[in-house]
């Protein structure tokens, strides 16, 4: 299977082959994250991960009590704290945020695509838990609850899906270059910052929340590319015209 997957990037990649040389880095990143991720999953299936998981995970908790994370008591709440910015309602929050300021601007398109990217990462998500139902990891106790199995972190694959399309996508309709770099970077913080509180509150190892990384990436730049494709075909960019002529 995996071998089937690696000759459609390939394919892929020939295809693009003289396309715009910004469409071909963004695929070429979403092909070394999707290699990247498939990487990952065989050696956390075949257990070869399983050893460095353990020890990490073991490595933030009190030797004398496994249930005591490291640090003072202010940082487990904050480990808390960050960790529900990857939750369903966080995330459904800051998606209705982003909708409404895209309606106000006349965008219907760039909501059609964002809430299209959103379903389809929480879908991917749904999808990769099932099918590789990895145990949680059970070295320390949970500091969090937890519903599904561990592969990949739902909570970091959807922080970087949600996010970093929020982040790509307001940034393709603001007009400043340092307002652009100030909200990408903001989500991939939020991101990142999420996937360290679940591996810190012993809900996920490591290679959980690092394959939920990458597989969000990849969700993120597939969509990007989207994005990109419908803007060199005029479909977005006429969102962008008509809100300007309606705010004259």
């Amino acid at each position: 299977m995996y071998q089937r997957i690696l000759e459609f990037l390939r394919r892929a990649l020939i295809w693009l082959k003289g396309r715009e040389p910004l469409l071909l880095v963004v695929c070429l990143g979403f092909v070394i994250s999707t290699w990247a991720f498939i990487k990952i999953a065989d050696e956390v299936i075949e257990q070869d991960t399983q050893a460095f998981d353990k020890w990490v995970i073991r490595s933030l908790r009190q030797s004398e009590d496994p249930a005591t994370p490291i640090g003072p008591v202010w940082v487990q709440e904050i480990g808390r704290d960050l960790t529900a910015f990857g939750g369903v309602a966080a995330l459904v929050f800051f998606t209705v945020i982003v909708t409404v300021y895209l309606w106000i601007e006349k965008k219907p398109r760039v909501i059609a695509l964002l809430l299209a990217a959103a379903l389809g990462g929480l879908l991917l998500s749904s999808l990769l838990k099932h099918f590789i139902s990895r145990p949680r990891p059970d070295v320390v106790p949970h500091l969090s609850q937890v519903y599904t199995s561990s592969f990949p972190s739902g909570h970091s694959m959807l922080s970087a899906v949600i996010y970093l399309t929020l982040g790509t996508l307001l940034a393709s309709v603001i007009p400043r270059t340092i307002l652009k770099v100030y909200v990408i970077s903001v989500a991939i913080l939020l991101t990142i910052l999420v996937g360290l509180s679940r591996i810190y509150l012993g809900v996920h190892y490591p290679t959980d929340v690092i394959a939920g990384w990458i597989a969000g990436l990849s969700w993120a730049l597939f969509c990007w590319s989207i994005a990109r494709w419908l803007q060199s075909r005029n479909q977005i960019k006429d969102d962008v015209e008509e809100s300007e002529i309606n705010s004259k």
